[in-house]
């Protein structure tokens, strides 16, 4: 069964996770960073202590539906029990452009997972994303990534830290 991420509160970090410790019980979290071009995925571990990266989906010409079918099938292969979309709201807290669409895609990938993957039962939500990449590349660098090295996996990256985030949220 999927929440309406419309309906989830979008404000702080982790906003309409749910409860705390357990809530993840059963399997992984799958962590979204969408981009125009690219889509990095991340997931975490069933006992939601850590995400890793763990796919660049390319994403240029297609549409929010062909996006969540191909979403919908990660997190069934890898039995998720919440997928967490990056939500990038302006830094003044307003909806721009950029989290119009990740709204979008949360509503379809929700819809596709309730028509084709009933018995996975994971939930789709939103996360506050501003600066997620601005970090993921600082730790690329620190990590000795050139900025050339970086384009391959920044969105992967940024994928990690939005999904990490919602992990860590007390919410």
């Amino acid at each position: 069964m999927t929440t309406d991420p419309l309906a989830e509160p979008k404000e702080g970090p982790g906003a309409g996770l749910g409860p705390g410790p357990g809530r993840g019980a059963g399997g992984p979290w799958l962590g979204v960073d969408l981009g125009d071009v690219r889509i990095g995925v991340a997931i975490s571990d069933p006992g939601l202590i850590l995400a890793t990266p763990l796919q660049t989906i390319e994403r240029s010409g297609r549409g929010a539906r062909a996006v969540a079918q191909e979403l919908a099938g990660l997190a069934s292969a890898h039995g998720a029990r919440r997928v967490v979309i990056g939500y990038p709201l302006n830094m003044n807290g307003s909806v721009g452009d950029k989290a119009a669409a990740a709204a979008e895609l949360a509503a379809t990938l929700g819809a596709v997972l309730d028509s084709t993957h009933q018995g996975l039962g994971a939930d789709v939500v939103l996360q506050d994303e501003r600066r997620t990449t601005v970090q993921a590349a600082a730790q690329l660098r620190s990590a000795g990534r050139k900025a050339k090295a970086q384009r391959r996996v920044i969105d992967q990256a940024a994928a990690v830290v939005i999904l990490q985030a919602a992990i860590d949220s007390p919410h």
